[in-house]
């Protein structure tokens, strides 16, 4: 709505960069911002902030709330995120199910769901599934956001192994059944850009690292995603660790891969899944071999080391079914990579935040692509803990 910039048409485009900025200020303090707010933070004339406010409301954005606390004249009227009306469709695709979730521009979720299916009939129900969404909330959704997992340019899906998908340019097949603009997001790139996003202030690199049934990693910078110009930054999980005698077969057919020793099934078992949900996968851990889950922390750990002292990130954060291994697994991690290694710096180790919702990321994505706004940690966490 206000990010395709015009270069021919500047005062439409410095337009837009003003409504930009006045929506952020308002997602960052909905509820106390006001009009004067917006004036003195962007140094535009009152009546500059006051023409872009009605903008904004009359697009059901931003409504007008309570009068602030008077400073000695006349009180102003305060701002709010409108969360009655736009909808952003989060769909969270995996092999055989897909979890939804209806997303209201404060950040909760206002509804949210499961679907199953098998491979033959994967693309007519998430097709039906979309459509049924449109029929019953078409004037409101405001964009689509899906998160796959394997390699996207955010418009097509480059390679999905899990979904057995090549070139699949599924932005444009369900942009023709929602008749508003999609985003595709990798699922890795979509945690990582909510554990960003609970930094008020992102700075430097941020390390993500989500281990299930695969293993892949994304870095930010400075609260932005850094996907690489060929769109296959973080294709971690087959990159040797592991040598000689201790290298274990991959299913890629090589040794010694990093998915081979610190991915969920080699840890815990065959019986593991990324469709179980926290408790099954808690289940799995009590009688796992602990000898394989510390080989899968020093196979990590080697990595994060490595990783680590290239780009002296400000943390590392350690997601999916993963988090589920508990303190010792983490620790066995932050023991393995925090041996001294001249030059470099220790770098702290972490679980991705369990309250984040699983809709947070594809949902912020889109949130940025088609408002170019962001949410607070607050609203970002606003859709609940992951189901």
């Amino acid at each position: 709505m206000f990010t395709h910039d015009d270069a021919l048409d500047t005062q439409a485009a410095v337009r837009r960069a003003n409504l930009r900025r006045a929506l952020q200020l308002v997602f960052q303090a909905s509820g106390s911002q006001t009009r004067a707010g917006i004036a003195r933070t962007t140094g535009l004339t009152a009546a500059t902030a006051s023409s872009l406010v009605a903008e904004l409301i009359e697009h059901r954005l931003i409504a007008e709330g309570e009068q602030a606390v008077s400073t000695g004249g006349k009180r102003a009227t305060t701002l709010s995120i409108d969360a009655e009306h736009h909808l952003i469709l989060v769909l969270v695709v995996q092999p055989t199910s897909a979890y939804l979730a209806l997303v209201a521009l404060d950040g909760s979720e206002v509804a949210r769901r499961s679907v199953s299916y098998t491979m033959p009939t994967r693309d007519r129900v998430l097709d039906e599934t979309v459509a049924e969404v449109v029929a019953a909330y078409g004037s409101r959704l405001l964009a689509v956001g899906v998160q796959v997992p394997g390699t996207t340019d955010g418009r097509t899906v480059l390679e999905s192994v899990q979904l057995e998908w090549h070139e699949v340019p599924l932005a444009e097949r369900f942009e023709s059944i929602a008749g508003v603009p999609v985003l595709l997001v990798n699922d890795v790139d979509a945690e990582a850009i909510a554990e960003a996003g609970l930094d008020a202030a992102p700075s430097g690199y941020r390390l993500f690292i989500h281990s299930g049934g695969g293993i892949g990693a994304a870095v930010t910078l400075d609260g932005e995603l850094a996907p690489g110009p060929r769109d296959r930054a973080g294709e971690i999980g087959h990159v040797q660790v592991v040598f000689g005698d201790a290298a274990r077969p991959c299913r890629c057919g090589r040794r010694g891969c990093l998915e081979s020793a610190a991915a969920m099934g080699p840890m815990l078992g065959e019986e593991f899944s990324d469709a179980l949900d926290a408790s099954a996968v808690r289940a799995l851990v009590a009688r796992a071999d602990q000898t394989l889950i510390d080989d899968g922390a020093r196979a990590l750990a080697r990595a994060i080391k490595l990783i680590g002292a290239l780009l002296d990130p400000i943390e590392v954060v350690i997601g999916g079914p993963a988090t589920e291994l508990g303190p010792r697994f983490l620790e066995r991690v932050r023991a393995e990579s925090g041996y001294p290694a001249r030059g470099t710096a220790d770098v702290p180790i972490r679980y991705a935040d369990p309250r984040v919702a699983a809709s947070a990321g594809p949902a912020q994505a889109a949130l940025t692509a088609v408002l170019g706004v962001r949410w607070s940690p607050e609203q970002l966490r606003a859709g609940g803990p992951r189901p």
